[in-house]
């Protein structure tokens, strides 16, 4: 019977379900030459705009391989012709498809343009519709125009990643504009925490030009500089290149003290700006509001008003199920007393660990536990999350709010952050977050890092980038040490 109704699905599906359903199979394998024989094979095909934008994806995924980048560029400007015209409502997917044409194709001028019509259509502008000619015109070498483009993006609102400033970068390698690699290496600082390897290997090229040796900013003095460190806030002045001569660059770790092995030049320490974090600890409020019991959350506020005095909070959930994924694992109040413990003997002062009420009662009703738990109670060192509540929102509020340190392993990536917003926050985790492991029972902090892990430019000219990835000790990242000789 099964097979009898599949039969009749296959005889019941028009010439336009039929069509649809093998360019479908088309784009899932990105086949252009089936594409190609599809589209042929229709004696008068009239495409509707997911038809056409299904058509320019599979020419626009075949521009990376050489034996399909004409056809496909061929291909897909001969269906744009054709079917320009016939009253479809343009989206972005279409035009960036069509301008990844062109740039390929070395035209970045019609790139641009198609890139710009994309408001003409009364739809969202997207960054990935300017990528393409930005692309096509540093690759050729026209810095100016490449500029023209990012001054145009920024200017629709749209914010430059990291493969675009790298592709600017390059471009003004290159051609030897100085001013501009400047600018682009502060515009990168402001966007990432560390940098790609391709990006390091651009940034590398740069201060081994001559040009690089050659360029310099002789008419400031060392208050302007100083002031201008203040000023932004530690680990750039942004006022231009300082120094003369060549630049001596070596890769290095960085060690824990915050000291650049390489030149012994201390690394600058920038923790967040004190307006901005009591923005972010409001934000967390409001939305802590919306999604906990508002009265419980008021009462946590006015509580910690009262209690205001901590330097450290602690996760407790997170240490204490940390590891416990095993058969006879659960919540292991020996791991979270050892964390305090430690937090004390680093700080001199008793840390707040937060935990739910439900945890705690659970707790409680174990012998062997509740002398430890009603000491902490008794010291007002644990603060008691009440039923029906999410403890994420308490101790991320506590932390920011007093802005102290936050010993958890939680890398802090589900919905709750998420909400907070990702450039500001991964500042704040860098700068307060401590970690820590258990190896085989002995316990080791991983204390934030005495520096901040991003590009930083001293008031000597010299340059510091990290290089990007996760790591478990900061001490061991990569940094690009670019000093001047002598």
């Amino acid at each position: 019977m099964s097979h009898q109704n599949t039969r009749r699905k296959k005889q019941k599906l028009t010439p336009e379900s039929q069509f649809r359903s093998t360019l479908d199979q088309c784009s899932k394998s990105k086949d252009l030459s089936a594409a190609i024989s599809l589209y042929e094979s229709s004696a008068h095909p009239t495409l509707t705009l997911n038809n056409l934008n299904s058509f320019l994806y599979i020419c626009s995924e075949a521009l990376s391989d050489p034996n399909t980048r004409k056809p496909a560029i061929d291909f897909g400007f001969k269906l744009f012709r054709n079917h320009n015209n016939e009253n479809l409502r343009l989206n972005e997917a279409t035009l960036t498809a069509v301008a990844r044409l062109a740039a390929a194709n070395g035209d970045g001028d019609y790139a641009f343009e198609l890139a710009k019509s994309v408001k003409k259509h009364g739809v969202a502008q997207k960054l990935r519709t300017f990528t393409p000619a930005l692309n096509c015109f540093c690759s050729a070498g026209a810095a100016d125009r490449a500029y023209e483009v990012a001054e145009h993006v920024l200017s629709a609102g749209l914010q430059l990643e990291e493969p675009e400033l790298a592709a600017l970068l390059k471009v003004s390698v290159e051609t030897g504009r100085e001013d501009k690699v400047y600018e682009y290496l502060h515009k990168l600082r402001r966007v990432v925490r560390g940098v790609e390897e391709s990006t390091m290997a651009i940034i590398e090229s740069w201060f081994r030009e001559k040009k690089a040796a050659d360029v310099d900013l002789v008419s400031l003095d060392k208050e302007q500089i100083k002031e201008a460190v203040a000023r932004n806030g530690g680990g750039w002045h942004g006022l231009g290149w300082l120094g003369k001569g060549e630049w001596v660059l070596q890769k290095t770790n960085a060690a824990s003290n915050g000291m650049c092995c390489a030149c012994r030049e201390q690394l600058v320490c920038v923790d967040t700006d004190r307006a901005e974090t009591d923005k972010f600890a409001q934000s967390n409020a409001s939305l802590a509001m919306e999604r906990e019991h508002q009265s419980n959350f008021k009462e946590f506020q006015e509580w910690l008003e009262q209690h205001s005095g901590y330097e450290t909070l602690v996760d407790g959930a997170n240490v204490g199920l940390y590891q416990q994924n095993f058969a006879q694992g659960g919540f292991s109040i020996t791991q979270l007393d050892a964390v305090m413990k430690e937090v004390h003997r680093k700080t001199q002062k008793q840390p707040l660990v937060v935990l739910h009420k439900k945890r705690v009662r659970s707790l409680l009703e174990d012998a062997s536990k509740r002398e430890l738990i009603n000491e902490w109670i008794d010291q007002g060192v644990l603060y008691e999350t009440p039923y029906g509540s999410n403890d994420d929102w308490y101790w991320l509020y506590a932390a920011v709010k007093l802005k102290c340190l936050l010993v958890t392993n939680d890398e802090m990536r589900d919905h709750i952050f998420e909400l907070i917003g990702s450039n500001f926050f991964s500042r704040w985790k860098e700068r307060h977050q401590v970690r820590y492991t258990f190896l085989k029972g002995s316990l080791k902090l991983i204390m934030p890092p005495s520096y901040s892990v991003i590009i930083q430019e001293s008031e000597k000219g010299s340059w510091h980038i990290p290089l990007a990835g996760e790591i478990s000790d900061e001490s061991s990242r990569t940094w690009l040490c670019a000093i001047r000789s002598g």
